[in-house]
Protein backbone atom coordinates (compact mmCIF):
# COMPACT_ATOMS: atom_id res chain seq x y z
CA UNK A 1 0.00 0.00 0.00
CA UNK A 2 3.05 2.55 1.03
CA UNK A 3 4.68 1.63 -2.08
CA UNK A 4 1.49 1.99 -4.34
CA UNK A 5 0.86 5.20 -2.79
CA UNK A 6 4.59 6.46 -3.34
CA UNK A 7 4.26 5.81 -7.07
CA UNK A 8 0.92 7.60 -7.17
CA UNK A 9 2.59 10.60 -5.20
CA UNK A 10 5.47 10.22 -7.64
CA UNK A 11 3.66 9.96 -10.75
CA UNK A 12 1.44 13.38 -9.76
CA UNK A 13 5.02 15.26 -9.26
CA UNK A 14 5.86 14.60 -13.04
CA UNK A 15 2.74 15.10 -14.52
CA UNK A 16 2.90 18.22 -13.05
CA UNK A 17 6.54 18.58 -13.48
CA UNK A 18 5.51 18.44 -16.74
CA UNK A 19 2.71 20.90 -17.03
CA UNK A 20 4.87 23.21 -15.82
CA UNK A 21 7.74 22.43 -18.44
CA UNK A 22 5.26 22.59 -20.82
CA UNK A 23 4.05 26.03 -20.00
CA UNK A 24 7.15 27.56 -19.26
CA UNK A 25 8.41 26.12 -23.07
CA UNK A 26 4.92 28.14 -24.34
CA UNK A 27 5.61 31.04 -22.76
CA UNK A 28 9.38 30.67 -24.24
CA UNK A 29 7.80 30.14 -27.73
CA UNK A 30 5.51 32.72 -27.00
CA UNK A 31 7.99 35.42 -25.98
CA UNK A 32 9.84 34.74 -29.12
CA UNK A 33 7.14 34.69 -31.36
CA UNK A 34 6.90 38.25 -29.98
CA UNK A 35 10.12 39.31 -30.76
CA UNK A 36 9.62 38.30 -34.35
CA UNK A 37 6.61 40.03 -34.25
CA UNK A 38 7.86 43.25 -32.94
CA UNK A 39 11.22 42.60 -35.64
CA UNK A 40 9.24 42.82 -38.78
CA UNK A 41 6.66 45.19 -37.68
CA UNK A 42 9.57 47.55 -36.93
CA UNK A 43 11.31 46.70 -40.05
CA UNK A 44 8.79 47.66 -42.29
CA UNK A 45 8.86 51.09 -42.28
CA UNK A 46 13.15 50.87 -42.60
CA UNK A 47 12.67 48.83 -45.82
CA UNK A 48 9.09 50.21 -47.21
CA UNK A 49 9.90 48.70 -50.66
CA UNK A 50 10.21 45.31 -49.28
CA UNK A 51 6.46 45.71 -47.51
CA UNK A 52 5.34 47.11 -50.81
CA UNK A 53 6.60 44.18 -52.67
CA UNK A 54 4.49 42.31 -50.11
CA UNK A 55 1.38 44.50 -50.73
CA UNK A 56 1.21 46.04 -47.38
CA UNK A 57 0.87 49.63 -48.26
CA UNK A 58 1.23 51.51 -45.26
CA UNK A 59 4.16 53.05 -46.37
CA UNK A 60 4.07 52.96 -50.05
CA UNK A 61 5.17 56.91 -49.68
CA UNK A 62 8.60 56.46 -47.65
CA UNK A 63 11.94 56.10 -49.58
CA UNK A 64 14.35 55.91 -47.00
CA UNK A 65 18.06 57.32 -47.74
CA UNK A 66 19.13 53.46 -47.16
CA UNK A 67 23.18 54.48 -48.03
CA UNK A 68 23.30 57.44 -45.86
CA UNK A 69 25.68 56.87 -42.86
CA UNK A 70 22.85 57.50 -40.20
CA UNK A 71 20.62 55.43 -41.83
CA UNK A 72 22.94 52.85 -41.83
CA UNK A 73 23.57 53.28 -38.10
CA UNK A 74 20.03 53.00 -37.09
CA UNK A 75 19.90 49.92 -38.82
CA UNK A 76 22.96 48.95 -37.34
CA UNK A 77 21.61 49.75 -34.17
CA UNK A 78 18.49 47.55 -34.92
CA UNK A 79 19.56 44.81 -35.60
CA UNK A 80 21.72 44.83 -32.04
CA UNK A 81 18.79 45.41 -30.38
CA UNK A 82 16.94 41.74 -31.89
CA UNK A 83 20.41 40.12 -31.38
CA UNK A 84 20.25 41.26 -27.67
CA UNK A 85 16.88 39.95 -27.16
CA UNK A 86 16.76 36.69 -28.73
CA UNK A 87 20.17 35.84 -26.82
CA UNK A 88 17.72 35.75 -23.94
CA UNK A 89 16.00 33.09 -25.49
CA UNK A 90 17.26 29.80 -24.38
CA UNK A 91 17.27 27.52 -27.19
CA UNK A 92 17.54 24.07 -25.84
CA UNK A 93 13.95 24.67 -24.58
CA UNK A 94 12.99 25.01 -28.02
CA UNK A 95 10.82 22.96 -30.54
CA UNK A 96 10.18 21.96 -34.18
CA UNK A 97 9.76 24.90 -36.18
CA UNK A 98 10.71 26.94 -33.29
CA UNK A 99 14.60 25.75 -33.22
CA UNK A 100 14.67 26.94 -36.96
CA UNK A 101 13.28 30.54 -36.32
CA UNK A 102 15.77 30.77 -33.68
CA UNK A 103 18.59 29.84 -35.69
CA UNK A 104 17.53 31.63 -38.33
CA UNK A 105 16.79 34.52 -36.48
CA UNK A 106 20.61 35.29 -34.46
CA UNK A 107 22.16 34.17 -37.46
CA UNK A 108 20.77 36.61 -39.65
CA UNK A 109 21.09 39.57 -36.98
CA UNK A 110 24.74 38.26 -36.81
CA UNK A 111 25.37 38.59 -40.64
CA UNK A 112 24.10 41.73 -40.77
CA UNK A 113 25.33 44.01 -38.27
CA UNK A 114 28.50 42.41 -40.03
CA UNK A 115 27.86 43.51 -43.30
CA UNK A 116 27.23 47.05 -42.31
CA UNK A 117 31.15 47.25 -41.13
CA UNK A 118 32.03 47.41 -44.75
CA UNK A 119 31.81 50.49 -47.13
CA UNK A 120 29.44 49.42 -49.83
CA UNK A 121 27.19 51.94 -49.94
CA UNK A 122 30.22 54.32 -51.12
CA UNK A 123 29.43 52.19 -54.56
CA UNK A 124 25.53 52.73 -54.13
CA UNK A 125 24.50 51.86 -58.00
CA UNK A 126 26.08 49.33 -60.79
CA UNK A 127 24.39 48.31 -64.20
CA UNK A 128 22.57 45.53 -62.88
CA UNK A 129 20.97 46.77 -59.24
CA UNK A 130 20.68 50.43 -58.16
CA UNK A 131 18.18 52.72 -57.29
CA UNK A 132 18.28 54.47 -60.08
CA UNK A 133 16.71 51.23 -62.02
CA UNK A 134 14.05 50.07 -59.12
CA UNK A 135 13.01 53.47 -59.12
CA UNK A 136 11.98 53.14 -62.48
CA UNK A 137 10.32 49.85 -62.19
CA UNK A 138 8.18 51.24 -59.16
CA UNK A 139 7.47 54.22 -61.14
CA UNK A 140 6.33 53.10 -64.63
CA UNK A 141 2.88 51.38 -63.04
CA UNK A 142 4.22 47.78 -63.65
CA UNK A 143 5.83 46.99 -61.02
CA UNK A 144 5.07 46.82 -57.38
CA UNK A 145 4.15 50.09 -56.53
CA UNK A 146 0.28 50.27 -57.00
CA UNK A 147 -1.39 52.64 -58.71
CA UNK A 148 -5.11 52.00 -58.43
CA UNK A 149 -6.47 54.84 -56.00
CA UNK A 150 -6.02 58.56 -55.61
CA UNK A 151 -4.25 57.69 -52.46
CA UNK A 152 -1.96 55.12 -54.12
CA UNK A 153 -0.78 58.32 -56.52
CA UNK A 154 -0.38 60.59 -53.84
CA UNK A 155 1.85 57.98 -52.36
CA UNK A 156 4.18 57.94 -55.07
CA UNK A 157 4.47 61.42 -55.25
CA UNK A 158 6.14 60.75 -51.43
CA UNK A 159 8.72 58.59 -52.73
CA UNK A 160 9.66 60.91 -55.90
CA UNK A 161 10.86 63.45 -53.08
CA UNK A 162 12.67 60.44 -51.36
CA UNK A 163 14.48 59.84 -54.08
CA UNK A 164 15.78 63.69 -54.77
CA UNK A 165 17.48 63.10 -51.11
CA UNK A 166 18.95 59.40 -52.46
CA UNK A 167 20.39 60.28 -55.89
CA UNK A 168 22.28 63.59 -53.98
CA UNK A 169 23.07 61.42 -51.36
CA UNK A 170 24.76 58.74 -53.77
CA UNK A 171 27.28 61.81 -55.90
CA UNK A 172 28.11 62.51 -52.27
CA UNK A 173 28.98 58.70 -51.46
CA UNK A 174 30.88 58.32 -54.73
CA UNK A 175 32.54 61.29 -54.13
CA UNK A 176 33.69 60.04 -50.58
CA UNK A 177 34.68 56.33 -52.74
CA UNK A 178 36.26 58.41 -54.87
CA UNK A 179 38.94 59.67 -52.46
CA UNK A 180 38.94 56.52 -50.31
CA UNK A 181 39.34 54.70 -53.79
CA UNK A 182 36.13 52.70 -53.25
CA UNK A 183 35.35 52.69 -56.82
CA UNK A 184 33.61 50.53 -59.72
CA UNK A 185 35.52 48.78 -61.97
CA UNK A 186 35.67 51.76 -65.09
CA UNK A 187 33.49 49.50 -67.68
CA UNK A 188 30.60 49.40 -65.01
CA UNK A 189 30.25 52.80 -64.77
CA UNK A 190 30.40 53.39 -68.48
CA UNK A 191 27.39 50.78 -68.91
CA UNK A 192 25.44 53.15 -66.54
CA UNK A 193 25.64 56.30 -68.98
CA UNK A 194 22.86 54.91 -71.00
CA UNK A 195 20.49 53.79 -68.72
CA UNK A 196 20.64 57.08 -66.40
CA UNK A 197 20.69 59.13 -70.10
CA UNK A 198 16.86 56.88 -71.41
CA UNK A 199 15.22 58.83 -68.44
CA UNK A 200 16.53 62.17 -69.30
CA UNK A 201 13.56 62.70 -72.07
CA UNK A 202 12.76 66.62 -73.31
CA UNK A 203 8.81 65.66 -73.27
CA UNK A 204 7.47 64.86 -70.26
CA UNK A 205 4.77 62.50 -71.13
CA UNK A 206 7.30 60.23 -72.80
CA UNK A 207 8.82 59.82 -69.25
CA UNK A 208 8.22 56.52 -68.01
CA UNK A 209 7.08 58.08 -64.65
CA UNK A 210 4.35 59.28 -66.77
CA UNK A 211 3.00 55.82 -67.74
CA UNK A 212 0.58 55.62 -64.85
CA UNK A 213 -1.00 59.31 -65.80
CA UNK A 214 -1.67 57.52 -69.11
CA UNK A 215 -3.92 54.50 -67.76
CA UNK A 216 -5.55 56.52 -64.44
CA UNK A 217 -8.43 55.04 -63.79
CA UNK A 218 -11.65 56.39 -64.95
CA UNK A 219 -13.46 56.37 -62.00
CA UNK A 220 -11.12 59.40 -60.49
CA UNK A 221 -12.89 62.61 -60.19
CA UNK A 222 -12.16 65.22 -63.04
CA UNK A 223 -10.43 67.29 -60.46
CA UNK A 224 -8.58 64.33 -58.92
CA UNK A 225 -7.70 63.74 -62.71
CA UNK A 226 -6.06 67.20 -63.55
CA UNK A 227 -4.22 67.82 -60.30
CA UNK A 228 -2.37 64.68 -60.47
CA UNK A 229 -2.01 65.34 -63.78
CA UNK A 230 0.18 68.83 -62.96
CA UNK A 231 1.45 66.74 -60.13
CA UNK A 232 3.47 64.50 -61.73
CA UNK A 233 4.14 66.61 -64.66
CA UNK A 234 6.06 68.81 -62.36
CA UNK A 235 7.61 66.16 -60.42
CA UNK A 236 8.97 64.86 -63.25
CA UNK A 237 10.66 68.16 -64.53
CA UNK A 238 11.35 69.25 -61.59
CA UNK A 239 12.69 66.01 -59.54
CA UNK A 240 12.87 63.54 -61.18
CA UNK A 241 14.60 64.18 -64.43
CA UNK A 242 17.07 66.69 -62.83
CA UNK A 243 18.36 63.81 -60.21
CA UNK A 244 18.76 61.53 -62.79
CA UNK A 245 20.66 64.24 -64.71
CA UNK A 246 22.54 64.87 -61.67
CA UNK A 247 23.66 61.43 -61.83
CA UNK A 248 24.70 61.37 -65.47
CA UNK A 249 26.55 64.37 -65.13
CA UNK A 250 28.80 63.31 -62.26
CA UNK A 251 28.93 59.77 -63.50
CA UNK A 252 29.92 60.84 -66.85
CA UNK A 253 32.27 63.65 -66.17
CA UNK A 254 33.99 62.81 -62.74
CA UNK A 255 33.35 59.33 -61.86
CA UNK A 256 34.44 57.30 -64.63
CA UNK A 257 37.91 59.29 -65.07
CA UNK A 258 38.43 57.76 -61.04
CA UNK A 259 37.24 54.26 -61.41
CA UNK A 260 39.47 51.21 -61.51
CA UNK A 261 40.91 48.61 -63.68
CA UNK A 262 41.04 45.74 -61.58
CA UNK A 263 38.41 43.52 -62.14
CA UNK A 264 37.84 42.35 -58.77
CA UNK A 265 36.42 43.70 -55.00
CA UNK A 266 39.80 42.71 -53.67
CA UNK A 267 41.47 46.07 -55.45
CA UNK A 268 39.48 48.25 -53.13
CA UNK A 269 40.88 48.69 -49.90
CA UNK A 270 39.64 45.67 -46.94
CA UNK A 271 38.21 43.79 -50.34
CA UNK A 272 39.98 40.54 -49.51
CA UNK A 273 37.78 40.50 -46.49
CA UNK A 274 34.70 41.50 -48.15
CA UNK A 275 34.25 39.36 -50.32
CA UNK A 276 35.06 36.72 -47.23
CA UNK A 277 31.70 37.78 -46.01
CA UNK A 278 30.23 37.84 -49.17
CA UNK A 279 31.27 34.58 -50.31
CA UNK A 280 29.55 33.31 -46.46
CA UNK A 281 26.73 36.08 -46.35
CA UNK A 282 25.51 34.53 -50.05
CA UNK A 283 26.49 30.53 -50.05
CA UNK A 284 24.88 30.65 -46.08
CA UNK A 285 28.01 28.37 -45.60
CA UNK A 286 31.17 28.62 -43.92
CA UNK A 287 32.87 27.35 -47.26
CA UNK A 288 36.38 29.33 -48.49
CA UNK A 289 36.95 30.95 -51.52
CA UNK A 290 40.01 28.70 -52.36
CA UNK A 291 36.92 25.74 -51.81
CA UNK A 292 34.18 27.12 -53.84
CA UNK A 293 37.09 27.75 -56.19
CA UNK A 294 37.82 24.20 -56.70
CA UNK A 295 34.29 22.76 -56.67
CA UNK A 296 33.52 24.91 -59.35
CA UNK A 297 36.50 23.47 -61.30
CA UNK A 298 35.15 20.09 -60.85
CA UNK A 299 31.87 20.93 -61.78
CA UNK A 300 33.16 22.46 -65.35
CA UNK A 301 34.84 19.67 -66.02
CA UNK A 302 31.95 16.75 -65.13
CA UNK A 303 29.61 19.15 -67.43
CA UNK A 304 31.66 19.40 -70.15
CA UNK A 305 31.77 15.21 -70.30
CA UNK A 306 28.42 15.44 -70.40
CA UNK A 307 28.09 18.03 -72.79
CA UNK A 308 30.74 16.36 -75.08
CA UNK A 309 28.67 13.17 -74.61
CA UNK A 310 24.75 15.42 -76.34
CA UNK A 311 26.93 16.46 -78.86
CA UNK A 312 28.11 13.27 -80.46
CA UNK A 313 24.60 12.24 -79.97
CA UNK A 314 23.17 14.84 -81.74
CA UNK A 315 25.12 13.60 -84.79
CA UNK A 316 27.17 17.24 -85.02
CA UNK A 317 30.86 16.51 -86.53
CA UNK A 318 33.21 19.04 -84.88
CA UNK A 319 34.43 20.34 -81.40
CA UNK A 320 32.27 21.56 -78.89
CA UNK A 321 33.07 25.15 -79.58
CA UNK A 322 32.04 24.39 -83.24
CA UNK A 323 28.78 23.10 -81.34
CA UNK A 324 28.43 26.49 -79.60
CA UNK A 325 28.66 28.51 -82.72
CA UNK A 326 26.25 26.50 -84.56
CA UNK A 327 23.61 26.25 -81.52
CA UNK A 328 23.95 30.45 -81.93
CA UNK A 329 23.97 30.86 -85.72
CA UNK A 330 21.56 28.01 -86.74
CA UNK A 331 18.05 29.76 -88.02
CA UNK A 332 16.19 26.71 -86.82
CA UNK A 333 17.36 27.86 -83.29
CA UNK A 334 15.75 31.27 -83.77
CA UNK A 335 12.18 30.69 -85.14
CA UNK A 336 10.16 33.77 -83.90
CA UNK A 337 9.02 36.73 -85.44
CA UNK A 338 7.14 38.52 -82.89
CA UNK A 339 7.14 38.64 -79.15
CA UNK A 340 4.18 37.75 -78.74
CA UNK A 341 5.27 34.23 -80.00
CA UNK A 342 8.03 33.67 -77.52
CA UNK A 343 5.92 34.44 -74.45
CA UNK A 344 3.45 31.92 -76.19
CA UNK A 345 6.30 29.44 -76.25
CA UNK A 346 6.62 29.90 -72.81
CA UNK A 347 3.24 29.15 -72.11
CA UNK A 348 3.61 26.38 -74.14
CA UNK A 349 6.12 24.63 -71.97
CA UNK A 350 3.78 24.95 -68.62
CA UNK A 351 1.06 23.22 -70.26
CA UNK A 352 3.08 20.06 -71.59
CA UNK A 353 4.42 20.18 -67.91
CA UNK A 354 0.96 20.26 -66.15
CA UNK A 355 0.40 16.43 -65.99
CA UNK A 356 3.70 15.89 -64.16
CA UNK A 357 4.06 18.64 -61.73
CA UNK A 358 1.48 16.48 -59.39
CA UNK A 359 3.48 13.18 -59.67
CA UNK A 360 6.05 15.13 -58.27
CA UNK A 361 4.43 17.85 -55.88
CA UNK A 362 1.70 17.68 -53.19
CA UNK A 363 1.87 21.07 -52.50
CA UNK A 364 1.17 24.10 -54.91
CA UNK A 365 1.18 27.51 -54.67
CA UNK A 366 -2.26 29.33 -54.80
CA UNK A 367 -0.95 32.52 -56.03
CA UNK A 368 -1.85 32.97 -60.08
CA UNK A 369 1.01 33.50 -62.44
CA UNK A 370 1.34 35.03 -65.62
CA UNK A 371 4.29 35.42 -68.24
CA UNK A 372 5.03 38.81 -69.39
CA UNK A 373 7.46 40.61 -71.95
CA UNK A 374 9.53 42.70 -69.57
CA UNK A 375 9.21 46.89 -70.20
CA UNK A 376 10.23 48.62 -72.70
CA UNK A 377 12.57 50.63 -70.97
CA UNK A 378 14.42 48.12 -69.56
CA UNK A 379 14.41 45.29 -71.64
CA UNK A 380 17.50 46.07 -73.45
CA UNK A 381 20.00 45.55 -70.37
CA UNK A 382 17.62 42.94 -68.47
CA UNK A 383 17.62 39.19 -67.74
CA UNK A 384 14.60 37.06 -67.75
CA UNK A 385 13.63 36.84 -64.31
CA UNK A 386 10.50 36.21 -61.88
CA UNK A 387 8.59 39.19 -59.67
CA UNK A 388 6.85 37.49 -56.67
CA UNK A 389 2.89 37.47 -56.01
CA UNK A 390 1.20 39.68 -53.85
CA UNK A 391 0.61 37.36 -50.67
CA UNK A 392 -3.00 38.65 -50.86
CA UNK A 393 -3.38 37.43 -54.19
CA UNK A 394 -3.82 41.06 -55.99
CA UNK A 395 -1.17 41.06 -57.73
CA UNK A 396 0.45 37.27 -59.90
CA UNK A 397 3.71 35.67 -60.31
CA UNK A 398 5.23 37.47 -63.15
CA UNK A 399 7.96 35.61 -64.90
CA UNK A 400 9.64 38.66 -67.24
CA UNK A 401 11.18 37.68 -70.59
CA UNK A 402 13.29 40.60 -71.97
CA UNK A 403 12.65 39.78 -76.47
CA UNK A 404 14.23 43.53 -77.61
CA UNK A 405 14.57 41.54 -80.91
CA UNK A 406 12.52 38.34 -81.45
CA UNK A 407 14.31 37.11 -84.47
CA UNK A 408 17.36 36.82 -82.49
CA UNK A 409 15.52 35.03 -79.94
CA UNK A 410 16.79 31.39 -79.36
CA UNK A 411 14.67 28.71 -78.45
CA UNK A 412 17.81 26.72 -77.12
CA UNK A 413 17.41 26.58 -73.13
CA UNK A 414 13.81 27.60 -73.00
CA UNK A 415 12.26 24.64 -71.08
CA UNK A 416 15.26 24.55 -68.54
CA UNK A 417 14.82 28.72 -67.71
CA UNK A 418 10.98 28.43 -67.41
CA UNK A 419 11.58 25.76 -65.00
CA UNK A 420 14.08 27.98 -62.74
CA UNK A 421 12.22 31.45 -63.35
CA UNK A 422 8.94 30.18 -63.26
CA UNK A 423 7.22 26.80 -62.36
CA UNK A 424 8.17 24.67 -60.59
CA UNK A 425 10.87 26.90 -59.95
CA UNK A 426 10.73 30.72 -58.25
CA UNK A 427 7.17 29.94 -58.52
CA UNK A 428 6.57 27.72 -56.44
CA UNK A 429 9.14 28.15 -53.58
CA UNK A 430 8.28 31.97 -53.25
CA UNK A 431 4.72 32.13 -53.17
CA UNK A 432 4.20 28.28 -51.08
CA UNK A 433 6.71 30.03 -48.20
CA UNK A 434 4.33 33.43 -48.52
CA UNK A 435 1.15 31.24 -48.09
CA UNK A 436 2.35 29.42 -45.48
CA UNK A 437 1.26 31.75 -42.63
CA UNK A 438 2.38 29.33 -39.65
CA UNK A 439 6.00 30.75 -40.55
CA UNK A 440 6.97 34.24 -38.43
CA UNK A 441 6.31 37.19 -41.15
CA UNK A 442 10.47 37.32 -41.11
CA UNK A 443 10.63 33.84 -42.76
CA UNK A 444 7.31 34.18 -44.83
CA UNK A 445 9.22 36.73 -46.43
CA UNK A 446 12.78 36.27 -46.25
CA UNK A 447 14.98 35.33 -48.69
CA UNK A 448 18.64 33.40 -48.61
CA UNK A 449 19.95 33.38 -52.22
CA UNK A 450 21.80 29.90 -51.50
CA UNK A 451 18.49 28.70 -50.78
CA UNK A 452 16.30 30.11 -53.16
CA UNK A 453 18.28 30.42 -56.18
CA UNK A 454 19.80 26.94 -55.37
CA UNK A 455 16.23 25.52 -55.48
CA UNK A 456 15.48 26.95 -59.14
CA UNK A 457 18.60 25.81 -60.28
CA UNK A 458 17.69 22.17 -58.53
CA UNK A 459 14.38 22.47 -60.37
CA UNK A 460 16.03 22.47 -63.76
CA UNK A 461 17.44 19.07 -63.15
CA UNK A 462 13.72 17.48 -63.04
CA UNK A 463 12.95 18.72 -66.97
CA UNK A 464 13.23 15.00 -67.59
CA UNK A 465 10.83 13.64 -64.54
CA UNK A 466 8.44 16.33 -65.79
CA UNK A 467 8.55 15.36 -69.58
CA UNK A 468 10.39 17.98 -71.06
CA UNK A 469 14.08 17.59 -72.66
CA UNK A 470 12.42 15.02 -74.79
CA UNK A 471 14.42 17.21 -77.07
CA UNK A 472 18.04 16.61 -77.62
CA UNK A 473 18.94 20.64 -78.11
CA UNK A 474 16.92 21.45 -74.91
CA UNK A 475 19.12 19.00 -72.75
CA UNK A 476 21.89 20.50 -74.21
CA UNK A 477 20.42 23.62 -73.12
CA UNK A 478 19.93 22.68 -69.36
CA UNK A 479 23.51 21.41 -69.73
CA UNK A 480 24.92 24.47 -70.74
CA UNK A 481 22.64 26.59 -67.97
CA UNK A 482 24.19 24.29 -65.50
CA UNK A 483 27.80 24.95 -66.97
CA UNK A 484 26.72 28.74 -66.58
CA UNK A 485 26.40 28.47 -63.04
CA UNK A 486 29.48 26.05 -62.28
CA UNK A 487 31.53 28.59 -64.26
CA UNK A 488 30.33 31.44 -61.74
CA UNK A 489 32.13 29.35 -59.13
CA UNK A 490 35.25 29.49 -60.81
CA UNK A 491 35.25 33.13 -62.25
CA UNK A 492 33.95 35.15 -59.52
CA UNK A 493 36.21 33.69 -56.82
CA UNK A 494 39.30 33.85 -59.82
CA UNK A 495 38.30 37.55 -60.18
CA UNK A 496 38.27 38.67 -56.53
CA UNK A 497 40.25 37.00 -54.94
CA UNK A 498 42.97 35.60 -57.66
CA UNK A 499 43.72 38.67 -59.59
CA UNK A 500 41.95 37.47 -62.84
CA UNK A 501 41.04 39.49 -65.29
CA UNK A 502 37.93 40.74 -67.01
CA UNK A 503 39.46 39.44 -70.10
CA UNK A 504 40.48 35.82 -68.81
CA UNK A 505 37.38 35.45 -67.01
CA UNK A 506 35.42 36.09 -70.32
CA UNK A 507 37.56 33.82 -72.22
CA UNK A 508 37.31 30.71 -69.50
CA UNK A 509 33.73 31.35 -70.20
CA UNK A 510 33.78 31.58 -73.82
CA UNK A 511 35.76 28.12 -73.60
CA UNK A 512 33.13 26.06 -71.64
CA UNK A 513 29.72 27.84 -72.34
CA UNK A 514 27.65 28.15 -75.36
CA UNK A 515 26.46 31.62 -74.80
CA UNK A 516 27.30 34.00 -76.88
CA UNK A 517 29.80 36.46 -76.21
CA UNK A 518 28.04 39.32 -76.07
CA UNK A 519 25.79 37.71 -73.17
CA UNK A 520 28.75 36.36 -71.45
CA UNK A 521 30.86 39.76 -71.50
CA UNK A 522 27.76 40.81 -69.40
CA UNK A 523 27.47 38.24 -67.00
CA UNK A 524 31.02 38.84 -66.14
CA UNK A 525 30.14 42.38 -65.97
CA UNK A 526 27.18 41.28 -63.90
CA UNK A 527 29.85 39.07 -61.12
CA UNK A 528 32.14 42.49 -61.62
CA UNK A 529 29.45 44.68 -60.37
CA UNK A 530 27.80 42.56 -57.43
CA UNK A 531 30.38 40.08 -56.13
CA UNK A 532 29.57 36.70 -54.50
CA UNK A 533 26.22 36.81 -55.64
CA UNK A 534 26.80 34.28 -58.74
CA UNK A 535 27.72 31.78 -55.48
CA UNK A 536 24.96 31.02 -54.64
CA UNK A 537 23.34 29.03 -57.19
CA UNK A 538 25.68 26.04 -57.82
CA UNK A 539 26.10 25.77 -54.12
CA UNK A 540 22.58 25.64 -53.14
CA UNK A 541 21.88 23.10 -56.03
CA UNK A 542 24.68 21.02 -55.09
CA UNK A 543 23.35 20.91 -51.48
CA UNK A 544 19.56 20.05 -52.31
CA UNK A 545 20.62 17.12 -54.87
CA UNK A 546 23.61 15.87 -52.13
CA UNK A 547 20.19 15.58 -49.61
CA UNK A 548 17.94 13.67 -52.51
CA UNK A 549 20.89 11.15 -52.84
CA UNK A 550 21.17 10.56 -48.72
CA UNK A 551 17.57 10.88 -48.15
CA UNK A 552 17.22 8.04 -51.23
CA UNK A 553 19.75 6.08 -50.61
CA UNK A 554 18.91 5.97 -46.52
CA UNK A 555 15.11 5.43 -47.23
CA UNK A 556 15.33 2.86 -50.24
CA UNK A 557 11.38 1.82 -50.82
CA UNK A 558 10.28 4.31 -48.42
CA UNK A 559 11.29 7.47 -50.40
CA UNK A 560 8.48 9.50 -51.48
CA UNK A 561 9.72 12.58 -53.94
CA UNK A 562 6.45 14.06 -53.14
CA UNK A 563 6.69 14.04 -49.55
CA UNK A 564 11.08 15.32 -50.22
CA UNK A 565 10.05 18.45 -52.27
CA UNK A 566 6.69 19.30 -49.29
CA UNK A 567 9.54 19.17 -46.80
CA UNK A 568 12.42 21.07 -48.98
CA UNK A 569 9.52 24.51 -49.29
CA UNK A 570 7.31 23.68 -46.45
CA UNK A 571 9.55 25.52 -43.58
CA UNK A 572 10.59 28.43 -46.89
CA UNK A 573 14.02 29.77 -47.47
CA UNK A 574 16.64 28.60 -45.07
CA UNK A 575 20.45 29.42 -44.72
CA UNK A 576 22.23 25.69 -46.22
CA UNK A 577 23.61 24.79 -43.04
CA UNK A 578 20.11 25.31 -41.05
CA UNK A 579 18.36 23.62 -44.15
CA UNK A 580 20.88 20.43 -43.80
CA UNK A 581 19.90 19.88 -40.30
CA UNK A 582 16.32 20.15 -41.03
CA UNK A 583 16.05 17.53 -43.80
CA UNK A 584 18.89 15.14 -41.75
CA UNK A 585 16.54 15.10 -38.81
CA UNK A 586 13.53 14.40 -41.33
CA UNK A 587 15.49 11.91 -43.08
CA UNK A 588 15.55 9.92 -39.42
CA UNK A 589 12.10 10.60 -38.99
CA UNK A 590 10.65 9.05 -42.07
CA UNK A 591 12.93 5.93 -41.21
CA UNK A 592 10.47 5.32 -38.34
Amino acid sequence: MKTLLFFLLAASTLVSCSQHEAKDSGNISKNMNEIFNNYYEERLPLFPLEATAIADNRYNDQLPCDISDSYREKIKSFYRKYLDEISKIKREELKGEDVLSYDVFKREMEMQIEGLNFHDNLMPLNQFWGMHLTFAQLGSGDGNQPFKTVKDYNDFLGRIHGFVIWCDTAVANMKRGIEEKIVLPKILAERMLPQLQAMLVKDVTESVFYAPIKKMPASFSANDKQRLTDAYAAAITGQVIPSYKKLYDFTKDEYILACRSAAGISDIPGGKGYYGYLAKFWTTTNMTPDEIFETGQKEVARIRAEMERVKNETGFKGDLKSFFNYLHTDKKFMPFKEPAEVINAFRSIEARMQPQLKVLFNLVPRAKFEVRQTEKFREASASAEYNQSAPDGSRPGIFYVPVPDATKFNVVGMECLFLHEAIPGHHYQISIQQENEQLPKFRRFGWYGAYGEGWALYTESLGKELGLYTDLYQYFGSLNEEMHRAIRLVVDVGMHMKGWTREQAIQFSLDNDAESEADITSEIERYMAIPGQALAYKIGQLKIIEIRKRAEQTLGAKFSIQKFHDEVLISGCLPLEIFENKMNAWIKSQQS
